[in-house]
């Protein structure tokens, strides 16, 4: 029975996270306080408390996600991994938790990725939507039909549920012949661009030559990676497959399809909120899921 540990993304987020966490341990408090310093800013102050507008912030958000995701395992008395993996943002955390990156650098490269997205996101508008109750094939043929504006498979979230992403009209455009093909819904998502599609290549540019100038170190097991689905401890393979995330979908359907493939029987998830579990247990209904 191996364990796979797993890390989320974008939208786990909520007031508070973490709080609880610094008050009660003292290497928890630490590496907090270390974030801050890192960061320039007492990102702390806007986790523990602040709105849930300021969490939204994409420079603020996935830090905030990547810090309390890697404060969670490295406390966590048995934390002994056979193999990891992270949706989208997260990652970077599974990159910490198999030992790939140091919490400082993979940090830093976190900030540098979220301001480039940022960027990118102000160069065009566009979105993503969740379209549910359709067979990613059908999702995938009506995104390929739109040729006049930028849409694509962008999160294989799990059967029956899959996000696109895009330019705005694009999007609009495709929200309504998704559900003219019986999708359940098609919906806009609340997000503040068109991440995993080609439409984020500025921040993939900028983000690359980040990745390539980090040290890696070679990994304690196996990293299931979101552009192919598939495991590996390749640090040269980790470093291009982390820099065409930002431009390809997340296939997490197939990466957990891969893990229980692999012997990953039991799921940990590791940070805020439960989203993966719930994802994992549709795609592998048989699997064991909880939390830290």
């Amino acid at each position: 029975m191996k364990k796979a540990y797993v890390f989320p993304g974008q939208g786990s987020q909520f007031s508070g996270m973490g709080k609880e966490l610094y008050d009660t341990n003292n290497q928890a408090k630490a590496m907090f306080e270390k974030s801050n310093d890192i960061l320039g800013f007492r990102i702390t102050d806007i986790m523990f408390t602040g709105s849930d507008e300021a969490l939204k912030q994409t420079n603020v958000t996935q830090p905030a996600i990547f810090i309390h995701s890697v404060v969670l395992a490295s406390i966590a008395a048995d934390f002994n991994p056979d193999m990891v993996a992270g949706h989208s943002l997260g990652e970077f955390s599974a990159l910490v938790a198999n030992k790939a990156l140091s919490f400082e650098d993979a940090l830093v490269l976190v900030s540098k990725r979220a301001q480039a997205m940022q960027k990118a996101c102000e160069l065009n508008p566009s979105s993503m939507a969740a379209v549910l109750g359709l067979a990613d094939e059908k999702v995938e043929e009506i995104c390929h039909s739109i040729t006049e504006e930028v849409v694509v498979a962008a999160n294989y979230n799990c059967p029956g549920q899959l996000v696109i992403s895009g330019s705005t009209k694009g999007i609009e455009i495709a929200c309504e012949q998704m559900k003219a093909a019986g999708a359940k819904r098609a919906l806009v998502l609340p997000v503040g661009g068109a991440f995993h599609s080609p439409l984020m290549e500025p921040a993939r540019v900028e983000l690359e030559k980040a990745i390539l100038e980090t040290k890696f170190s070679l990994p304690i097991c196996p990293v299931y990676q979101n552009v192919n689905a598939l495991p590996s401890i390749n640090v040269d393979e980790i470093k291009l497959n982390l820099v065409s995330q930002l431009t390809a979908p997340v296939r997490w359907t197939q990466t957990v399809k891969n893990i229980t493939q692999d012997g990953g029987s039991i799921f940990v998830e590791c940070g805020p909120g439960k989203v993966l579990q719930g994802l994992v247990k549709k795609i592998s209904p048989e699997a064991e899921v909880f939390s830290i």
